[in-house]
């Protein structure tokens, strides 16, 4: 009564019982039927195996071994099990004769352990080789594989050389952005391209009319939602995230905004403020309440106007610094700043900086990029 149909055979073959015999018996009357209906059957060398010959009769039974001992996938889709204890429960493959119970719970009954050899032997033809392209997050790399299988059964797989042609571009690109497009060797100057640009997007989305759709959605989510419609054309001959630079993230992502914004862009949202001593200051366009900017106090003397980007619907953030470069204020008023708490301001920093100009009316003084007035 054991699962394993070899070692059942064998103790068939050394009993001797009426029972025995007349199991033998039966089986030389197929075989004689076999003979009758296909001429004599004969054995050329070696007798095939049990395995071999379960597979024969039931190649939608061949199956390999899964997960925990004692489970098995046929070839047919269907799961089955032995109990984790049997003989049977180590082998990689075995051939089934016999099932009992519903698909999602069948236990084998009658089965015979069976090599690959004798597999391909049997099933051979019905073989499936297909070539995939993967991408491998702990390598960041597109991988090649060539699967074989029969039915439902993984027979094996092999790495191949990548080709660096768009389908293995797009599968670079796909991979990067299920990964998280901040992968990307994003620079510093792109990366505030990019905040620029969203910036005016949201800047336009909060007016009037159809300005929000004049510019490209470069979130995170947008650009991984079609990486391999912006980004593949760009990585063609590259298979791994090493190999793209950026210059190359560069390209691509430039080539998503329609043309003639770029000059709006410059426009609307400079990299830099040029404050009125003529100093560059950079913008941040990531900041949390916005475009801001940090300057020395000094450097605004005589603006009356306060900055702002987006056709002048937004303020830019100022965080005024002291000489030392300190925080003494942030505001989006620099008018209101001069008329209101700049004379507090004022008490305070001529008593730790007095060298430094503190004018009563900084609207009407003269701007300076000087740590100190001359001659001082």
């Amino acid at each position: 009564d054991g699962t394993d149909l070899e070692t059942r055979l064998e103790r068939w073959r050394r009993d001797r019982s009426t029972r025995a015999g007349s199991a033998r018996g039966l089986a030389r009357a197929f075989r004689q039927q076999a003979e009758r209906a296909i001429g004599t059957v004969r054995s050329d060398g070696e007798a095939p195996s049990v395995g071999l010959l379960l597979a024969t009769a039931f190649p939608d039974r061949i199956a390999k071994a899964r997960g925990r001992a004692g489970d098995f996938l046929m070839a047919n889709g269907r799961a089955a099990a032995l109990e984790p204890h049997d003989r049977l429960a180590g082998e990689p493959w075995l051939a089934v004769g016999e099932l009992t119970g519903r698909a999602g719970g069948a236990r084998i009954r009658l089965a015979a352990a069976v090599s690959f050899a004798d597999i391909e032997a049997v099933a051979g033809a019905a073989f499936e080789s297909r070539d995939g392209l993967t991408y491998d997050s702990a390598r960041a790399a597109v991988i090649r594989r060539r699967t074989t299988r029969l039915g439902a059964l993984n027979l094996a797989e092999r790495n191949l050389p990548v080709p660096g042609d768009l389908a293995a571009a797009e599968a670079l690109a796909r991979g990067i952005a299920e990964a998280g497009v901040g992968q990307l060797p994003w620079s510093k100057a792109l990366s505030q391209w990019r905040d620029r640009l969203m910036f005016l997007r949201g800047a336009e989305g909060r007016g009037a009319g159809d300005e929000a759709s004049a510019w490209p959605d470069l979130s995170d989510a947008a650009l991984a939602a079609t990486a391999a419609d912006w980004l593949a054309p760009f990585l063609l001959g590259k298979t791994d995230l090493a190999a793209i630079g950026a210059d190359d993230l560069g390209v691509a992502l430039h080539a998503l905004l329609p043309y003639g914004l770029g000059q709006r862009l410059e426009m609307e949202a400079p990299t830099h403020f040029e404050a009125p001593t003529g100093s560059r200051v950079a913008i941040d366009y990531a900041a949390d309440a916005g475009p801001a900017m940090s300057i020395r106090v000094q450097e605004l003397f005589g603006l009356t106007q306060h900055p702002a980007l987006a056709k002048g619907r937004v303020p830019l953030t100022l965080h005024l610094l002291s000489p030392a470069h300190r925080p003494i204020q942030i505001t989006k008023d620099l008018p209101g700043f001069w008329r209101g708490s700049w004379a507090g301001v004022k008490a305070e920093m001529k008593g730790r900086y007095p060298r430094h100009v503190w004018p009563d009316d900084p609207a009407v003084a003269v701007p300076t990029a000087r740590a100190k007035p001359r001659g001082t």
